[in-house]
């Protein structure tokens, strides 16, 4: 037995998403056995776009019955039958959260007859419900209402029912195992059984082609697996345009995030958002006060001149100037990691030697912040090589930083003898600085292998 249902909502995503409209007509495999359909009134407004769309107001839902009333007749007539609709995922996905939040479990076997027609009726140029029932000749009235949609989805499912090979298609699909019911309705399933469980990039494409998504993973396949059961408004409408995916291997994490962020900048895709907005940024300076004490110090970059070292986020800037109290035996209220006006008495920086009690003389204290001032801008200079895993067995990837500055990546097989800096260079496939590189080269560098030049 199989009922097929369509919804209107209010369209503020899965979570948000409140039904105003359902309708279920119940199919034995030869005909319609039983119909049911209400409008719904959902307790919150409904959004002007989305009246001018289906025609469903707050007035005309305003008697109509709760979700909670009409839930019984819903369980009824879907038990022990296999839940059918355009689309499958959003309707099913709508339905279990409003059940959901009633303290009931909604669980039911689905059908997609997006994915059914892509099987049985391929070749059409599109897939939309409109569209199709214009192809096959469906009559499709009150269209983006709850019945007539259902209704047209009905007369398109009992169509596929009866195609032949239809009855090892849909096995197939309820199959627990094939995933069907979980990809996207316009993306092939060949297309994800083809992505490796591998490191790399990953692009979503709509159906003309167009690059809607970039993203990276240490695991391709888990990683885009994983934005199918996404229930968020945004990976629900993304995954409902998905209609392709491309993806390049890496060989490792760092490379990927590295790939990622350049085709992030490169192509502006609509659905990456994280990339596209402008880090602020901290910089490390110095100063003479009044006493020709040199004090280190940190600030927002555009306020600092002349800066020593950059950060991206005030955490690290600080913990950075802690290691170099240590390591120098710098004050930590001359270093500004602590408001005083007597002695420091920071609870992690003991090293001290008393340039704030007036201990230590003003000429000694200066020339360790220079050392460590020096120190930083030699680390800067250095010629840098992070060696990774390649993308087969037999290769290497490495990331040249020079001057403090990323510079690109590249793949070199292991068998080639790789003896100088020109030698890496001409594997080094370009690549802009930008704020997000330098990030994430700073960020991973402590944790990987690198050897200077």
């Amino acid at each position: 037995m199989y009922t097929i249902i369509d919804i209107e909502t209010t369209g503020n995503g899965i979570k948000g998403n409140k039904i105003t409209e359902i309708a279920i007509f119940k199919f034995d495999g030869s005909q319609i056995v039983d119909e049911y359909s209400t409008l719904v009134n959902p307790q919150c407004p409904i959004p002007n776009f989305i009246t001018g769309l289906t025609g469903i107001d707050d007035q005309l839902v305003k008697d109509a019955p709760t979700f909670d009333q009409v839930a019984q007749k819903v369980l009824a007539m879907t038990e022990g039958s296999i839940f059918v609709a355009h689309a499958v995922n959003f309707d099913y996905g709508v339905i279990k959260e409003e059940f959901r939040q009633l303290g009931i479990d909604f669980i039911r076997k689905k059908l997609c007859t997006v994915r059914l027609s892509r099987k049985l009726i391929p070749g059409l140029q599109s897939y939309s419900l409109g569209k199709l029932c214009t192809a096959v000749k469906i009559p499709l009235q009150d269209r983006h209402r709850a019945r007539g949609d259902a209704h047209a989805t009905t007369l398109l499912f009992q169509k596929l029912y009866n195609t032949r090979g239809s009855d090892t298609v849909i096995q197939k699909f309820l199959n627990a195992r094939s995933q069907e019911a979980t990809l996207p309705p316009h993306l092939p399933k060949s297309i994800f059984d083809g992505i490796p469980q591998k490191p790399g990039i990953y692009y979503f494409k709509n159906q003309q082609g167009e690059i809607i998504y970039v993203g990276k993973a240490i695991n391709l396949k888990k990683r885009v697996l994983g934005h199918f059961y996404d229930k968020s408004t945004k990976e629900i409408r993304m995954c409902r345009e998905t209609a392709s995916i491309d993806y390049k291997l890496s060989g490792s994490e760092l490379v990927a995030l590295l790939m990622e962020s350049a085709e992030i900048k490169r192509l502006f895709p609509p659905y990456n958002s994280a990339q596209k907005r402008i880090a602020k940024q901290y910089a490390l300076f110095s100063y003479e006060d009044r006493k020709g004490i040199v004090h280190l110090a940190y600030n927002n970059l555009k306020g600092v001149p002349n800066p020593i070292k950059v950060f991206y986020n005030q955490t690290d800037c600080r913990a950075y100037l802690e290691e170099l109290c240590k390591t120098f035996s710098l004050c930590p209220k001359y270093c500004h990691l602590q408001q005083t006006n007597t002695s420091c008495s920071h609870h992690a920086i003991t090293s001290c030697e008393g340039i704030c009690s007036g201990e230590e003389e003003v000429a000694q204290y200066n020339a360790k912040v220079f050392n460590a001032i020096e120190a930083i801008q030699l680390s800067q200079k250095e010629v840098r090589i992070i060696k990774e895993k390649g993308r087969e067995p037999n290769e290497n990837a490495v990331v040249l930083i020079t001057e403090g500055i990323y510079r690109g990546y590249g793949f070199i097989d292991q068998e080639l003898e790789v003896a100088s800096l020109e030698d890496i260079e001409a594997f080094i496939i370009p690549q802009k600085n930008t704020l997000e590189t330098q990030r994430i080269v700073e960020s991973l560098l402590p944790r990987l292998e690198s050897f200077v030049i």
